[in-house]
Formats: C-alpha cells, sequence, structure tokens
C-alpha cells in the first residue's frame, strides 16, 4: 500500500558544508592557532632588531622631507593652541594682515641649511659658478675659432709653399733654356769663324785656329756651383742635389759587397768614377743668402718669383704662358685675385 504523498519523505537538500575535493581554492583555516613562545620571542627580537637600526643619513633626511612636507600641507588645527591665539587676535582664516589679491594664503617655505655659510653664500655661490660657465663658454668658443684660423693659416702656408715650388721649377727651367739658347748662338758663331778661318788657312797654306775650335766643339757643360745660381730658385737646386747625393750613396752601399764605399782604389781612373758616379760633389753646408730668402714670408717670395718670370722671360705664373712680347697682351693683372 502506498503511503501518501503528504506523509512521504522529503528530498534531502545540498549540503553546503560537504567538501569539494575538486576545486583548487584553497580555504584558510577558520581558527587562530595560540602563538607559540618560540614564535614570541622571535617576533619580539625582530621587532626590536627593526626598531634599533640605525637608519643612514639619506634615508633620515628622506624621512624628514616627508614629514615636513606632510606637517606643511596640513591645514592648522582649531584645537593648535596658536590657532586658538590667533583667532583671539581676529584671524579668520585666509591671508595674514589686510586682505588683498597678492597676500599670502599658504605658509613660507622652509629651506633647511646644512652647512655653516651665511644668508647669501648660496647665492653668491651661484653667481660665480654661473660667470665660471659663461667664461668657459667663451673660452672654448675662442678656442675653437683660434683653431680653425690656425687651421685655415696652416693650409694657406701650404698652399703657398708649393706655388712657391712650382714658380720655383718654372723659373729654372726657363733660365736654363735661355742659356742654352745662347751657347748654341755662341757656338753657331763660333763655327762660322772656324770655318772662315780654316778656309783662309787653306788659302795661306796654315791653319792657326784649328786647334782651338777643336777644342771648343769638345767642350762639355759642367754642373754650376749652387752659390752661382739664382737665389730666386737657388733652393729647388739644393734639394735636388742633397737628394741625388743620398741617393748615391745608397746605391753604392748596396752594391759594395767586398769593401765599403768609401773606399778609394787608386788604380780607377778619374773619368770611370764619374762615369758610375763615385765621384761624389760636395754640397754646400750653409748659404746665408739662401737662409735669408727662405727666412721671408711666403707671399713676399712668391710675389718675387711672379715679378721676376714677367720681367725676364715675359711668363705669366698664373696664366701658365709666355707671351712674345713684354707688353703681355691678355695677360688680366699680376695677382692670383687678377686671374679668378
Amino acid at each position: 500500500m502506498t503511503p501518501p504523498a503528504s506523509l512521504s519523505p522529503a528530498p534531502n537538500p545540498p549540503d553546503d558544508d560537504e567538501d569539494d575535493y575538486m576545486s583548487m581554492a584553497i580555504v584558510e583555516p577558520s581558527k587562530q592557532e595560540k602563538e607559540t613562545s618560540i614564535q614570541r620571542r622571535t617576533r619580539k627580537q625582530r621587532e626590536a632588531e627593526i626598531k634599533g637600526r640605525t637608519k643612514p643619513k639619506a634615508e633620515r633626511e628622506a624621512d624628514e622631507a616627508t614629514a615636513r612636507e606632510a606637517a606643511l600641507a596640513t591645514k592648522l588645527n582649531p584645537s593648535n593652541k596658536g590657532a586658538q591665539m590667533m583667532a583671539k587676535l581676529g584671524f579668520k582664516g585666509g591671508a595674514l594682515g589686510k586682505a588683498n589679491s597678492d597676500a599670502r594664503t599658504e605658509p613660507i617655505n622652509v629651506l633647511i641649511k646644512e652647512d655653516r655659510g651665511g644668508i647669501g653664500l648660496d647665492s653668491e655661490k651661484k653667481r660665480k659658478f654661473r660667470e665660471d660657465m659663461e667664461h668657459e663658454v667663451k673660452r672654448v668658443k675662442a678656442e675653437e675659432g683660434d683653431y680653425r684660423e690656425r687651421v685655415r693659416r696652416e693650409q694657406e702656408e701650404k698652399r703657398i709653399e708649393g706655388q712657391i715650388i712650382g714658380a720655383q721649377k718654372v723659373a729654372e727651367r726657363l733660365d736654363t733654356e735661355a742659356e742654352e739658347a745662347e751657347e748654341a748662338v755662341h757656338t753657331r758663331t763660333d763655327e762660322s769663324e772656324g770655318v772662315a778661318g780654316e778656309h783662309e788657312g787653306s788659302i795661306d797654306g796654315s791653319s792657326p785656329n784649328g786647334k782651338a775650335n777643336g777644342a771648343s766643339t769638345k767642350a762639355q757643360k759642367k754642373a754650376k756651383p749652387l752659390r752661382c745660381i739664382n737665389l730666386l730658385w737657388r733652393g729647388v737646386a739644393r734639394h735636388r742635389a742633397e737628394r741625388e747625393r743620398e741617393n748615391r750613396m745608397r746605391y753604392d752601399l748596396h752594391q759594395s759587397l767586398s769593401r765599403l764605399p768609401t773606399y778609394d782604389d787608386p788604380d780607377e781612373d778619374k773619368e770611370y768614377k764619374h762615369a758610375f758616379g763615385k765621384e761624389e760633389e760636395e754640397v754646400e753646408e750653409e748659404d746665408p743668402e739662401l737662409d735669408a730668402f727662405n727666412m721671408l714670408d711666403p707671399i713676399e717670395r712668391l710675389n718675387r718669383l711672379v715679378m721676376y718670370l714677367r720681367e725676364a722671360h715675359r711668363y705669366c705664373f698664373w696664366c701658365k704662358f709666355q707671351y712674345p712680347d713684354s707688353s703681355m697682351e691678355g695677360c688680366p693683372g699680376i695677382t692670383e685675385e687678377d686671374h679668378d
């Protein structure tokens, strides 16, 4: 027999306290365990260490600054003794003194002095520091300008020295060509006179000038001494002679195997020595005239060379052209700026 519905047992409600073993949540214990004596001793020891630790200076200064800023940011409490005294004097808040737009409504900022200097020492230090910085900036700019000017001047002098060497080489070449042309004219004149004398000798049956003419045709040119060379381009000739001498000595040193380069064989002929470059030419060590010329300003030396080329050879160093007559028609001028 089935019991009535009213008497049937009700379903069991879900148990909220039932443990969920699938959950990852860690439930804190509801009860606090009583602190043991060991834990209490350890805690007190840690607190004492923290309290007794001496803070470093930087940390103390930071804490003081934080506390000071917090105190200045907090408004005056009415229960403060100073606020009560000001209230009795009639202060009701706001600005001190006569109320106007420029009145101070906030406390004056506190500046902590950490040295023994006077009140105006900081401003004096700042002023001196600012002046030193301005002076340093000016000095750096001046040195930079001086450096640029010095580099520009050195480059200009180097360029002028190169032009001087070029002008000296041109003057040497033109002087040599002029001397060779003059010598060729004299040679042709001597040959013509020799032919005439030989013709007369054949008629008279004698040749008095035959020996002299033959000696003049066999004469060889000899190098000029340095002191006989024109002063304007003597430096180039001297430098070339010194370089040839060094090259000859170096060559003799490499070629000598069983004897020193300074060994002098008495059996060797002088012409043989000269042909093989064993006869060294002495280079004059001192030349006061050349030293005085080199001490002149580079522009002055260049101007002398340019004028010498124009007057002696009708040659314009800036045009790089030798004109047919002394008027030098077509040349813009004497200086380099005239040819720009």
